[in-house]
């Protein structure tokens, strides 16, 4: 099993020499001491042995040390049913470095409020994984290839940030 493994970790990391040198002008950048190419992919193992690719770690929020990838708590959002669509990112935080927020597309109809989704992901994960804010909007930025665009999400937060640090009168834009 330590070979396949070995093999699996050469898949997803790959030996730096063996396909990529490095970046132009900056060659250090995704390579560590031993020579390994570091992909910024966030994976894990099932019981059964399957590899799972759940996210990248430049998505990662940081959580008062926590580490969370916004697709686990994006997978237990969708499951709501008055939940259409959602994206998480993170916002800065003072105390806690960063945290999670959630961009979520209400069903037509809908009368879910923040407090009841925070509520609901809360039931469901650890608590430095829940959700610490939450913004409803008519769609998720996404790309033609359908990726969601989590940096104009995250430019949105500094928006409103910066509006409301200007002017506490007027009501921030959204999406």
């Amino acid at each position: 099993i330590t070979y396949i493994l070995s093999i699996i970790f050469s898949f997803i990391f790959g030996l730096k020499f063996s396909f990529f040198t490095g970046y132009l002008n900056d060659e250090d950048t995704c390579t560590r001491n031993d020579g390994w190419l570091r992909t910024g992919d966030l994976a894990y193992f099932d019981s059964d042995g399957c590899l799972y690719i759940v996210g990248r770690l430049k998505d990662t929020i940081k959580y008062k040390g926590f580490q969370i990838a916004p697709a686990d708590l994006e997978a237990v959002l969708v499951q709501h049913p008055e939940i259409v669509d959602v994206a998480v990112t993170s916002a800065e935080d003072e105390e806690a470095g960063e945290i999670p927020v959630a961009f979520v597309v209400r069903r037509s109809g809908s009368r879910l409020t923040c407090v009841q989704v925070m509520e609901y992901v809360a039931k469901q994960v650890s608590p430095y994984k829940k959700v610490r804010k939450v913004i409803f909007v008519e769609a998720i930025p996404k790309s033609a290839a359908g990726k969601v665009l989590r940096r104009l999400l995250k430019d949105s937060l500094r928006i409103d940030a910066a509006a409301s640090r200007s002017d506490h009168t007027k009501p921030s834009s959204r999406l």
